[in-house]
């Protein structure tokens, strides 16, 4: 395997630096002064997703049209390529015909099941009401297709072409050169280390990739692309970015119950008329059919759990029909973009840029990204490559990316729909929202002198718990509704326990204990309703307080269920949780998403 390969250059001397058969006593880890393996490498590509594939393969497709060659590393925190991938996903296949024309000749390839019709309803708590769609939600060309199956496949590809594919490795950290002012690559995270930070036998440094262009292919809200926003400051002239956040399942329903091809989109119920979202469910092929819920993150509500609105929508009429008599196979969740144009930061730095839903390429109307992603991958391939040409010893200029991006039909798509999501936060509120999407859509087409604008972080959105009416939810009735636990173990996720804790908060018993009070005294603990996965609870602290417990109240962070959805760290309202990456392979395992 290419990861065994990869460990293999690291000198033996280095994996055997703190390892005795002597028990002894576990050395603290001080990243300072500890000696680490070094690569050299062309590209460093950081997410082997849509994006971070799609550039791996353009750039060898460039390499082989010159004759020049370069060697481009892919680095993913997932144990396997497509494992922490989540989407709907109805992939509109324009991107992947320019970057493979022959895609359907090759084996393999998972687009089996072409999109057959699309409907879209308005849902109450007992009808299913049937609306317009947008012209942007029709499917007519489109495949559906598990993304977490597209992206092993694309892998595939990318491997026959000589890319460099290292799956377990998790970009931990940015690489800089000496005056701090660019990018030179990618530190993987160590390994080996226990909750303390002390050094276990298995302990192995982080390795440096040193790269001449650095590519962040994250997904949503990636934790070296916040590092690289704010180093460079690259947010200086574009909106906060707003999210969406999606919960699915998958089921294998009955042979009656199945209409492979089929898409519905639904606005409504569960959700209130304060709150932003809706619902899909794809039939794809072998009996399976995917479900799910968006919710938007901006929602004011902290009392509300997107887990339990997702649960209790499953027994609306609509869905139990399709859902009863089979079997639930998969769970996951995850962010998403739903910024758009007006939320795009700068898209590079010096020595690299930001690539797919790491910028937030996510067309929200068409509720489609991997077609955009990829095409993002393939311009800033092209930028890199001509990169790679200079003999300039400066940092790599990629700002040739960002304006072949804006000559792209990727920025005519966004700029025709840019004032569809933020619409639902003007002074029209959410019926108003409807209405002028509506309208925009249909007639306007984004052919306006206006931009509406997107006003604070999603975070800032929430209202204290005392501006706000609790919520009741009915009790879970398997098997169409189960309890969080249940669900999670759909997800096959694994980490090791005894290791640091990748949810940080500001060190000291202070930063703790008021992170506490203000989240349960003003916000109701919404991480505890909000996370996907159980893995945030505010407990009562037996015996006596401790100084990071608040009026007999402490956190309690269950790390090891953590499904890399990123919730916590977009909505926290005290905006004090910062998602890092674990030990490389750690997280869910999913594999048909």
């Amino acid at each position: 395997m290419l990861a065994r390969r990869c460990r293999l250059i690291r000198p033996a001397r280095l994996r055997q630096l703190h390892t005795s058969a002597m028990v002894r006593e576990r050395e603290t880890f001080d990243p300072n002064t500890v000696e680490r393996a070094s690569d050299e490498v062309d590209v460093c590509i950081v997410g082997a997703g849509p994006a971070g594939l799609s550039a791996a393969i353009r750039l060898k497709q460039l390499e082989q049209e010159s004759g020049r060659e370069i060697r481009v590393v892919v680095l993913e925190k997932a144990g396997e390529i497509g494992a922490h991938i989540v989407s709907g996903a109805a992939i509109e296949p324009r991107a992947l015909n320019e970057l493979l024309p022959d895609w359907q000749s090759r084996s393999g390839h998972p687009l089996v099941q072409p999109a057959t019709s699309s409907h879209m309803y308005f849902l109450t708590e007992k009808l299913a009401i049937p609306i317009p769609h947008p012209p942007q939600m029709g499917n007519k060309g489109n495949y559906l297709v598990s993304l977490s199956q597209f992206v092993a496949w694309l892998g595939t590809v990318a491997e026959e072409q000589g890319v460099e594919i290292y799956p377990g490795f998790a970009g931990a950290s940015l690489l800089y050169n000496d005056s701090g002012d660019a990018v030179q690559g990618v530190m993987t995270n160590d390994v080996g280390l226990d909750r303390k930070f002390r050094m276990k036998d298995s302990f192995e440094p982080g390795m440096e990739f040193r790269a001449k262009v650095t590519l962040l292919a994250e997904g949503a809200h990636g934790s070296l692309t916040k590092t690289a926003v704010k180093q460079f400051d690259l947010r200086k002239n574009s909106d906060p970015q707003t999210y969406g956040f999606g919960i699915k399942e998958v089921w294998r329903v009955p042979e009656d119950k199945w209409k492979p091809g089929r898409v519905d989109h639904t606005l409504g119920w569960p959700l209130d008329a304060h709150t932003y979202g809706g619902s899909f469910m794809y039939h794809m092929a072998d009996r399976h059919v995917h479900l799910g819920l968006v919710v938007g993150l901006d929602y004011a509500n902290p009392h509300m759990s997107p887990y339990r609105e997702f649960q209790r929508m499953k027994h609306h009429p609509y869905f139990a029909n399709v859902l009863t008599g089979g079997e639930r196979v998969a769970y996951a969740a995850r962010v998403l973009n739903e910024g758009g144009l007006q939320s795009l930061p700068k898209l590079h730095f010096p020595g690299g840029a930001l690539l797919g839903c790491s910028a937030g390429f996510l067309n929200v109307a068409k509720i489609k990204g991997t077609h955009t992603a990829m095409k993002s991958g393939m311009v800033a391939a092209e930028a890199a490559f001509a990169a790679l040409q200079s003999e300039n010893a400066a940092p790599a200029d990629m700002s040739q990316y960002e304006e072949d991006m804006k000559k792209s039909w990727v920025w005519k798509e966004l700029k025709e729909v840019r004032n569809m999501r933020p619409s639902f936060n003007t002074r029209l509120g959410i019926w108003g929202g409807m209405a002028y999407s509506g309208i925009d859509s249909l007639f306007v087409k984004g052919h306006v002198p206006w931009t509406f604008r997107h006003k604070g972080s999603d975070a800032s959105h929430t209202k204290r718990a005392s501006e706000c009416k609790p919520i009741e939810y009915p009790p879970f009735q398997p098997p169409l509704s189960t309890d969080l636990l249940t669900s999670l173990a759909l997800t096959g996720t694994n980490h090791a326990e005894d290791q640091p804790v990748h949810l940080r908060l500001p060190a000291g018993a202070e930063a703790h204990r008021k992170h506490v009070e203000q989240n349960v005294s003003e916000y109701a603990g919404l991480l505890q309703r909000g996370c996907p996965a159980g893995v945030y609870e505010y407990v009562e602290e037996e015996g006596t307080p401790s100084e990071e417990s608040w009026n007999g109240k402490k956190l309690v962070i269950n790390s090891q269920n953590c499904i890399h959805c990123k919730f916590c760290d977009v909505k926290v309202p005290t905006q004090d949780i910062t998602w890092t990456v674990p030990e490389g392979g750690g997280g869910p395992k999913y594999t048909i998403t």
